[in-house]
């Protein structure tokens, strides 16, 4: 083995070498279990972030550890087609490198650049999946888009037609007017804008008045434009203010339309003047309302954002209607819908109708594709009924079928399913899976896997032009497919009776809706068990928490908080780190606000780590917790684990390579330190296994860190070095370096599932040793349990020395004694089983504390100037006179006492400064104020010396 670590140097050709020897596929061993997890597709965009990274090290974690266990392991990977994202990657592309659009093309010819573009440079997610150690069966890569994915697609949505759960019809959605289509709940991003609240005068019908006397109603409104499709004005039921009003009538302004004034709960009668406008075609809280009280809807805008030459009147249930005019305004019609705003509210100005504007905050829904305000649009649209679908999904959840982990996600599961609405799948896009439905000139819908089978069936003949749906499926459609679609559905393939239910899905938990629950609906659906019985698609669903900045910020390109997992793996210089996060940015002032943060996080850049250092991080910080903050500190920390683990590989490597390590026969005999290791690594095992099949990945990582770090190399290591140079007994030196090879060896198929590159470097050494059959440390069997293996006497007395030299090193650290200076050990009125435990293991004992001697004393013999500690079956007495130098340790303390005190203080005024407290980040003030109970809890401790030494 090399001296150094160098993580750089070993990752790489190691995954290409796994790669390609075939040891990620399923042994197909039908004897042996199956296991199966289905990574959530990436976007086929997308480059890796670190939410990627931390789901797909869980992920990998779980494949490993149970492949180890010898079951039939599949991961299944793939990518989605991702309509919108690529669709806008290309259409940017032949803008900037053509000056065309995809018009200019044509949809054929569009579609064709996309499957170029996909094939050149839609793999980098994926290459960069592959340096994060990702054990994937990669020949099985599955693609939304592929032809086998995209028939089961087809398959799905003709027969939930067929089956009535899938209609046409026309709603108010999410409308996109740069993109022209509709988006997902999740496409859009809600922002709190400065804006205005305008308060307008409408005038009451037929003489009527309010309470007041007055002859009109205050109306408040952030979206004035939306005047022209008021349909009502509502107020609260029990409010007393209008409630002689009910049933009246208001002209509408600006148009002249006579609408009715209606009672609904949904009005606040504390908030602003307890009237409100009811605009059912362009905004969702009217639609409902409109629909309660059957109010025409008028829709008044185009589908790219401008006011119509007239409005488009339908009733309640979206059937054309002339129940009411749909006129507009000459002098409005053609405009912008925020030019319109702006027209509008001056006219209302002009006709003494604006009685007041105020300065008002508002969340204004943005596309986060196309970056522009979304506008509530009644449009025709395909969607699913979902009520029938989630009724059986709601059971398997709470049968226990599907368990969430942690259980509190539950809730979000139940609150969505029990308030489900119809889906709207249609987007009206170019990529994508185009709807499998067909017209004829008389606008009749045909629905079928093709034109052909159409004609077939409907005995429609080829003169007869058919012409299919422009429109194409919602992505999440397709995905909510991913379990079963991937594994050969609909065909009844081997790898759908072998893997499928799936285990587990790692998912996060603002997905719960948008596609656990989808997926729960439509795989219960559609496959079945050997009984008929819905089978679900997974019975774990382990959602992560999300992965922010040190202080608590969520990563995001515009703060510029973001790190790229790789840039931690390889190491990135300042000026590249900064670049990359400022490319493409418009604003000035941003970059160099992000300019500057970025130098104050990463002065020197960052350093290389290597896979299983941010591995081993991620996982140690896999809590329960919903938010996790990053920590480059740790991630130092854990580097230094890795580095840890290779010296101490080195060392036993040293003592046992062609050496007699008794595995060619001879008797052994083990010492006190090796029954004690390996007690000690059987209970690690139990409690290892139980932590990670409670998916409970920081207490696992926790565990192999402090067995690693603490019992393995701070304890056993250094016990078998005095054996290891003193002693001449070759049955104790066998005992020795066989329990040492064998539990390198052990532990390096403990930690391989975390940290599998530096173990399986590592393993390549040791199986020299050991003669283990087998290429590759994935393949080798996990550790198991031993039930027979108990505490021994000899375990108890290796904890006993344990306790006497943490004692030592604890008063070493206190009163400032280095390691290198012995001292002298007294035990007054020791047992006798203190006796014989110290008799037998002296020299250990003292080699182990670092001690000039240690001395039995009766009660009644006199001692110098000590420190006295009580220990289980003795008193254990320090000498400290012949080891300090009084005054200059006074002189140290007092140095100590005056440096820690001005550290107070400064953090005190920082604290009882007003300014630092309301304006630095929560995350900060928590920093200063933890340090400030760090440095009072040192005075303390300091005093406690002070007065020991003026005591001497």
């Amino acid at each position: 083995m090399d001296k150094t670590y160098n993580p750089k140097n070993i990752e790489q050709p190691l995954y290409e070498k796994w790669e390609q020897k075939g040891y990620f596929k399923p042994n197909n061993h039908r004897m042996q279990n199956s296991y199966c997890i289905m990574i959530p597709p990436p976007n086929v965009t997308g480059s890796l972030h670190m939410g990627h990274a931390f789901q797909q090290t869980i992920m990998d974690t779980l494949i490993r550890y149970h492949r180890m266990q010898g079951k039939n392991t599949l991961w299944q990977v793939g990518t989605d087609h991702a309509g919108i994202a690529t669709q806008m990657v290309v259409e940017r592309k032949i803008a900037h490198e053509e000056g065309k659009t995809r018009h200019d093309y044509g949809r054929d010819a569009f579609i064709k650049k996309i499957w170029c573009w996909k094939e050149k440079t839609g793999k980098t997610i994926t290459n960069q999946m592959r340096r994060l150690g990702n054990s994937i069966d990669w020949q099985r890569e599955r693609f939304t888009m592929d032809e086998r994915f995209s028939n089961s697609v087809n398959e799905v949505f003709v027969r939930l037609y067929e089956e009535n759960l899938i209609y046409r019809g026309q709603r108010l959605v999410n409308w996109d007017p740069k993109l022209g289509t509709v988006v997902s709940d999740l496409e859009v991003e809600s922002r709190l804008s400065k804006g205005s609240m305008w308060y307008l005068r409408y005038y009451l019908s037929d003489g009527v008045k309010t309470m007041d006397g007055l002859d009109y109603l205050v109306v408040a409104t952030t979206r004035p434009e939306t005047v022209l499709g008021d349909t009502a004005v509502a107020v609260h039921p029990e409010d007393p203010r209008y409630s002689n009003l009910i049933g009246n009538f208001v002209n509408l302004p600006l148009v002249g339309r006579r609408i009715p004034i209606i009672a609904d709960k949904y009005v606040v009668k504390t908030t602003g003047t307890g009237c409100v406008k009811i605009t059912p075609a362009h905004d969702f809280n009217d639609y409902e309302v409109g629909k309660r009280h059957l109010l025409p809807m008028i829709n008044i805008f185009t589908l790219n954002g401008t006011v119509r030459e007239s409005g488009e009147v339908f009733d309640s249930f979206g059937k054309p209607s002339d129940l009411v005019s749909g006129e507009i305004p000459k002098n409005f019609r053609g405009l912008d819908r925020f030019s319109a705003r702006k027209e509008i509210v001056e006219e209302f100005n002009r006709l003494g109708l604006l009685l007041d504007i105020k300065d008002h905050d508002v969340m204004l829904p943005y596309s986060d594709r196309g970056g522009v305000v979304i506008e509530p649009m009644l449009t025709i649209q395909w969607y699913i009924r979902m009520e029938p679908l989630a009724k059986v999904a709601l059971e398997a959840v709470k049968k226990g079928e599907i368990q969430f982990v942690p259980k509190q996600y539950e809730n979000i599961y139940f609150r969505w399913m029990y308030d489900i609405r119809d889906w709207c799948i249609s987007r009206q896009l170019w990529w994508g899976h185009r709807i499998p439905a067909w017209y004829d000139s008389l606008g009749r819908v045909y629905v079928g896997r093709s034109e052909e089978e159409i004609r077939k069936q409907h005995q429609i003949k080829n003169d007869v032009a058919l012409c299919q749906d422009k429109d194409v499926l919602d992505t999440w459609f397709s995905s909510g497919l991913w379990t079963f679609s991937t594994l050969g559905w609909p065909e009844n393939t081997n790898a759908l009776r072998n893997f499928h239910p799936t285990n587990v899905i790692v998912s996060g938990f603002d997905i719960i809706f948008f596609w656990i629950a989808r997926m729960v609906m439509l795989t219960m659906h559609f496959i079945k068990d050997e009984d008929g019985n819905p089978q679900v698609p997974f019975k774990t669903v382990y959602i992560t928490g999300l992965i922010r900045d040190e202080f608590g910020e969520k990563m995001s390109k515009s703060k510029g908080n973001t790190i790229d997992p790789l840039d931690i793996v390889d190491g990135i210089s300042l000026t590249d780190l900064i670049k990359k996060r400022t490319r493409n940015m418009m604003q000035p002032k941003l970059a160099k606000k992000i300019r500057k943060l970025t130098a104050q996080q990463f002065p020197y850049g960052i350093k290389a780590y290597g896979t299983d250092a941010l591995r081993f991080t991620m996982l140690i910080l896999a809590s329960t917790s919903r938010d996790i903050n990053w920590d480059m500190k740790r991630l130092e920390g854990y580097r230094n684990f890795c580095n840890k683990l290779w010296n101490a590989s080195r060392f036993v490597l040293l003592n046992t390579k062609q050496q007699d390590c008794g595995f060619q026969g001879g008797s052994k005999v083990l010492s006190l330190a090796d029954y004690w290791i390996q007690v000690e690594f059987n209970k690690i095992v139990k409690e290892f296994r139980q932590a990670l099949d409670n998916y409970r990945f920081d207490l696992a990582a926790s565990l192999l860190y402090e067995f690693i770090w603490n019992e393995f190399c701070g304890w056993y290591l250094e016990a078998t070095k005095l054996l290891l140079n003193e002693s001449i007994d070759i049955k104790k030196l066998r005992g020795t370096r066989y329990t040492l090879i064998t539990m390198l060896d052990a532990i390096l198929h403990l930690a391989h599932p975390m940290i599998p590159f530096i173990t399986e470097k590592i393993w390549y050494q040791v199986k020299n040793i050991t003669k283990h059959d087998g290429d590759t440390l994935m393949l080798q069997a996990f550790p198991s349990c031993d039930v027979s293996m108990v505490d021994s006497n000899a375990c108890v007395d290796f904890m006993w020395i344990k306790k006497i030299v943490i004692v030592i090193r604890t008063v070493r650290v206190k009163m400032n004694i280095p390691t290198t200076k012995p001292i002298a050990v007294l035990l007054r009125n020791a047992s006798t089983s203190v006796v014989r435990r110290v008799n037998e293991n002296m020299d250990l004992i003292i080699s182990l504390a670092k001690l000039k001697s240690l001395t039995f004393v009766l009660s009644e013999d006199e001692c110098p100037a000590v420190i006295i500690e009580i220990i289980d079956g003795a008193e254990l007495l320090i000498v400290m006179e012949s080891s300090v130098d009084k005054d200059i340790e006074l002189d140290r303390l007092e140095q100590e006492f005056m440096r820690l005190n001005k550290e107070i203080d400064r953090i005190k005024a920082k604290l009882g400064n007003q300014g630092f407290i309301s304006y630095a980040p929560e995350a900060v003030v928590m920093k200063e104020r933890d340090k400030l109970k760090t440095y009072q809890e040192s005075i303390k401790k300091l005093q406690e010396q002070k007065v020991f030494f003026s005591g001497l």
